[in-house]
């Protein structure tokens, strides 16, 4: 390790909407040029890095369902997306000098590897990023569950939600500036309000099995950084 590490193991969950930058809807190149600059100072630590990102910035399964596509074939789109976005982080990470490997939940061995456990666990210990895409594999989960799903497979010691908020409040900052900032939350406490930043099944999946919550602004400079380092960053969602 070069510097004293809280977090050996880490999985980011990413959302496709972080890719977009300024833009309506796609991928930002300089956006992801950004994002991984981040995401090797965290590997400058020692820190092993997995990534779950989603795919809403190109498709997004359940409003597409909402207007009347099979609920299923719109989710498998979405995941196809996941895996767009996948390759386009790739990219931006080995231009900035990071080995990184692509697995994907549904087999398309021309682009990415096949998502295997001990494969995915082998590449973070030899310092690759590992970059997960197509969720789940499976209609009817969203890509926060397959974030929770992947983070215990991996045996990764905290869940980080990169969203474009700074922490959970007790409304939307954006519209209401009175919001009420948690620095701390049980597994309960967060169920209960319905925080909108991570889904219902991908809580429960993460107190089931004891896996920490940290919900921080991806955009906050060093943020990712500070987590592993130990800095108290956006809102810790635990058993506390």
């Amino acid at each position: 390790m070069n510097q004293q590490t809280v977090y050996k193991r880490v999985l980011l969950k990413l959302s496709g909407e972080a890719l977009m930058g300024e833009k309506p809807f796609g991928i930002d190149p300089t956006v992801a040029q950004s994002m991984a600059r981040e995401i090797s100072d965290v590997l400058q630590t020692g820190a092993q890095i997995g990534i779950v990102i989603g795919g809403g910035n190109i498709w997004r399964g359940l409003s597409a369902a909402g207007k009347g596509m099979d609920r299923a074939t719109a989710d498998y789109m979405g995941m196809l997306a996941t895996v767009m976005n996948a390759l386009a982080l790739q990219d931006a990470l080995e231009r900035a000098g990071v080995e990184t490997r692509v697995q994907t939940s549904i087999e398309m061995r021309a682009v990415a590897e096949p998502y295997i456990r001990l494969r995915a666990i082998r590449h973070l210990e030899k310092g690759r990023v590992v970059i997960i895409g197509a969720g789940t594999g499976n209609p009817y989960f969203t890509t926060d569950t397959a974030a929770a799903l992947r983070a215990m497979e991996i045996n990764a010691e905290v869940l980080i939600k990169a969203t474009k908020v700074d922490a959970v409040y007790d409304a939307d900052p954006l519209t209401n500036p009175n919001a009420h900032r948690f620095e701390r939350l049980t597994y309960i406490e967060a169920l209960n309000l319905r925080v909108g930043v991570m889904d219902s099944t991908a809580i429960s999946l993460c107190m089931e099995n004891d896996l920490p919550i940290v919900v921080v602004n991806l955009w906050k400079p060093d943020c990712l950084k500070d987590i592993v380092l130990g800095e108290h960053v956006g809102t810790l969602i635990c058993h506390c």
